[in-house]
């Protein structure tokens, strides 16, 4: 996965505006003003066409070749958080032979606050671009939201992920392969809901059935909650296949939408779909339908809450491509949200972030390695750079810790009123 595989050409049917760059030449300018200085003390080597090297990185430090410089300044100027992956995508930008895309992102990520001066970042509100009103996590909202991204393709994930399809952060141990440290994570988190034989769980967010699946095995009765048409569909068949489709019950059905009472909750990495200002009304359903004594078990990606409070109402490249309508909370701001709108707390807490820099990788690495079986889905060159600067992306994060990920034990706070 490095500069060495050749560019595809764009198809403009299917990437409406994405081959052209915006124009202002004003913005640019100063894009590439503000881009020289911040790779200046990175450890990386960028490269020019006219033969110019930025950066102080040595020999084997990783390479950036710049193929369209002024159509790469000129995305950046225009939107810096959009354009610096669209560029990638059309490969106005792309690594050198022999470098890792992780890799030479993971300086930018260990460095992005401070990637553009303070004084400039004050100016944030007048040039970012803001979350499109279509895309907040309303109940219509989310539903569009959500088949953006997980009813592309059943056959698609299916030939990155392990065996088990889960489409989170594994737990690794020492010696685990993929499917064995997913399976770990899963019992994480129904140890946090303290999950037995007998008892009637909620799992907000289905994925394709694997925490359900594995909630059953212990007897329990599942009510499982999703929004996806194709994850609902995989789901339900593989569940099935194994003979729980009297455990588990399945259903495309909003969180806000359910009714009842469980013994315990569950839910893995569907927070950060729910929106900032949802987070109220997410936590208090699950404060409403947990029965006397019952827990919450949690996963969430996080971030460190001054950041979240300085890009949370940034329109960014992963918001217009991968997940619309997201928003990574932290840690801070979930304590605050269950203080201030119910009875619950957390009570254990789990980091698992280095464990999903290794998920990252192996996704990473079976996503190239299957391409030819993803294409065969009807995706294209320009999608597989899109999806792989993606997991790049993401990996160079939690590789710095600029994101984090945990599991969280909630329960009621016994003193609270």
């Amino acid at each position: 996965m490095n500069g060495e595989r050749e560019i595809p050409v764009l198809n403009r049917g299917v990437w409406p505006g994405l081959a052209d760059p915006p124009t202002n030449h004003f913005r640019a300018h100063i894009a590439e003003r503000i881009f020289r200085g911040a790779v200046r003390d990175l450890d990386v080597r960028v490269v020019l066409p006219d033969g110019t090297r930025l950066g102080r990185g040595g020999l084997r430090s990783p390479v950036m070749d710049v193929v369209r410089p002024d159509a790469l300044f000129h995305r950046l100027g225009v939107d810096a958080k959009i354009g610096f992956g669209e560029a990638y995508m059309v490969g106005d930008w792309t690594t050198g032979a022999g470098t890792d895309l992780a890799d030479l992102l993971t300086p930018f990520a260990a460095r992005i606050s401070r990637l553009v001066p303070p004084f400039l970042q004050r100016l944030r509100s007048l040039v970012e671009r803001p979350h499109p009103l279509e895309e907040i996590n309303t109940a219509d909202g989310a539903k569009e939201n959500i088949s953006r991204h997980y009813d592309l393709s059943n056959g698609l994930f299916q030939a990155f992920l392990d065996d088990s399809m889960t489409y989170s952060s594994a737990w690794f141990e020492r010696g685990d392969d993929l499917h064995a440290a997913q399976l770990r994570k899963i019992d994480g988190v129904l140890d946090h809901a303290r999950v037995t034989s007998g008892m009637h769980v909620l799992e907000i967010g289905t994925g394709w059935g694997a925490l359900a699946i594995r909630a059953a095995q212990r007897g329990a009765r599942v009510t499982s909650l999703t929004l996806s048409a194709e994850q609902q569909e995989l789901a339900e068949w593989r569940i099935k296949e194994l003979g729980l489709e009297t455990l588990v019950d399945v259903r495309r059905q909003d969180y806000r939408e359910v009714a009842g009472s469980f013994d315990a909750v569950v839910s893995v990495e569907m927070i950060e779909a729910v929106g900032s200002e949802f987070w109220p009304t997410y936590f208090s359903t699950i404060d409403r339908v947990l029965a006397p004594g019952g827990r919450m078990g949690l996963q969430a990606i996080t971030m460190p809450h001054d950041r979240m409070l300085a890009t949370r109402r940034s329109y960014t490249w992963i918001h217009k491509y991968i997940f619309p309508g997201g928003l990574i909370p932290s840690i801070a701001a979930i304590e605050a949200t269950l203080a201030e709108h119910t009875t619950l707390s957390i009570v254990e807490r789990r980091d698992l972030g280095p464990h999903y820099e290794e998920t990252l990788r192996q996704w990473r690495a079976r996503f190239g390695s299957t391409w030819e079986e993803i294409a065969d889905h009807g995706f294209d060159g320009t999608f597989r750079r899109m999806w792989e600067f993606w997991l790049a992306y993401c990996e160079a994060g939690f590789r710095v810790g600029y994101l984090g990920v945990s599991q969280l034990a909630l329960a009621r706070n016994p003193f609270a009123r």
